[in-house]
């Protein structure tokens, strides 16, 4: 079944592939002397359990090290040969693999990264090496003041949900972990209907889909077992209803840390993540914006702040984190919760929403020149949402964005006295 995919602006034109496996192709034509193939596995550290909580990432790492067709280290070769270049990562809700390849060696080349992430034959020894690669960036993770503050966030954040995880896992947890483990999880999750694989660049997009269908024909020889869903959809979590404060003393840190965060909607509920994107622009990205231009340029109260909306896939979290001196967190705190409150009872102005919206549609516009950004794209939407149409249509959702719906917005999701805090003093 082959659909090209209706009612986008004429910058692309993809068309969507579905094989009788479950497969799905995201195929399109670009005129740059290049193709990416990504392969979009809905699989990350959210589908663990806390007994194998990383595996995901692990999985990610060992994929590389060989197949039956393929020696440890010759994908790599056979790709550096070639002038291509390949890379992966792992999220908590899926897992990517790309290779950008001159069109001339797709044909050749394609086939050789299928294999390697559907077939990985996790040997041993190779599987013994990579834990300790693995260990050793966790603990150069651990060693990251960015991430120290984001990890206490987040576990602040989500009482149950996954997302309260790192994605690299505990140490103690990867030093237990078993081959076997890994292949069991391979195989479970490593199947066609949770595999996105995305072409994009210079060559007939027939000849595309041809080349990765055939690839994932010949290379999937045994018919798989249902995946196995262990949950339809995660239960999202109550907002706060009061003030949760965490605090922890970081002696590497030369300032303090502050972070406030409000549980907000996830990719599952799109429709009302637009409004909370919108609202992270105009309280914290770039010089112009409320909490800079407050904080930073005018009260010298903070040396950074920054606002963002994270949307995973079941539930997001709306996060402001600024870096100042201890004596200044209890008045910057403040002076946050004051601005959110301020969004309940006056209407943001047109002017900063027109900011945005100029933003937004700039960024979509640059965020679509190469083939691998498309890919991505495609990519994320398709395996997150199960849908093309949100990759395109993102802009004009942003433009149709007005001033009531950005204080309905705040009062549904962001109250100015109950939201999670973490502060880390040096």
């Amino acid at each position: 079944m082959t659909s090209t995919v209706d009612k986008f602006p004429r910058l692309n034109a993809p068309n969507l592939h579905k094989l009788p496996n479950g497969l799905t192709i995201i195929a399109e034509q670009m005129p740059v002397d290049a193709v990416n193939l990504s392969l979009w596995i809905k699989v990350g550290s959210s589908v663990e359990s806390d007994a194998i909580n990383g595996m995901a990432h692990f999985l990610e790492h060992m994929i590389f090290k060989g197949t039956e067709r393929l020696a440890s280290g010759e994908f790599e070769r056979r790709i550096e040969e070639r002038g291509a270049v390949t890379n992966a990562a792992t999220s908590q809700d899926y897992t990517h693999y790309y290779i950008t390849t001159a069109p001339k060696d797709f044909a050749e080349l394609a086939p050789l990264q299928i294999d390697v992430v559907t077939n990985a034959s996790i040997p041993d020894d190779a599987f013994e090496r990579e834990r300790l690669v693995v260990l050793e960036e966790i603990r150069r993770s651990e060693d990251n003041p960015r991430r120290r503050t984001y990890r206490h966030a987040m576990e602040t954040a989500f009482d149950r949900l996954p997302y309260r995880r790192a994605v690299l896992g505990p140490e103690e947890v990867i030093a237990g972990l078993k081959p076997q483990q890994m292949r069991d999880f391979h195989g479970t999750w490593y199947q066609p209907q949770s595999i996105t694989a995305v072409a994009v660049g210079n060559l007939p997009v027939e000849e595309l889909i041809a080349t990765v269908s055939e690839s994932f024909t010949q290379v999937i020889k045994t018919p798989h077992s249902p995946l196995p869903i262990p949950y339809s959809r995660l239960p999202t979590e109550p907002p706060f209803t009061e003030i949760v404060r965490q605090e922890f003393i970081d002696e590497t840190l030369q300032q303090a840390r502050l972070v406030m965060l409000w549980r907000v909607p996830g990719m599952v509920e799109l429709e009302q993540t637009y409004g909370l994107d919108v609202l992270a622009a105009i309280l914290g990205h770039g010089r112009t914006s409320r909490l800079v231009q407050d904080l930073k340029e005018e009260r010298k109260l903070v040396s950074s702040i920054s606002a963002s909306n994270i949307s995973h896939e079941f539930q997001g979290t709306f996060y402001i984190s600024a870096k100042c001196e201890v004596e200044n967190l209890a008045e910057v705190e403040n002076a946050i919760a004051q601005h959110i409150r301020s969004l309940h009872t006056e209407l943001v102005k047109e002017s900063e929403i027109a900011r945005v919206r100029r933003r937004v549609a700039n960024r979509f516009i640059f965020g679509n020149e190469t083939p691998s950004d498309r890919a991505g794209l495609y990519g994320y939407y398709q395996s997150l949402v199960g849908d093309l149409e949100p990759a395109f249509n993102y802009p004009a959702k942003i433009q149709n964005q007005d001033a009531i719906d950005l204080m309905q917005a705040a009062k549904d999701y962001l109250s100015g006295d109950a939201y999670g805090v973490v502060i880390m003093k040096p």
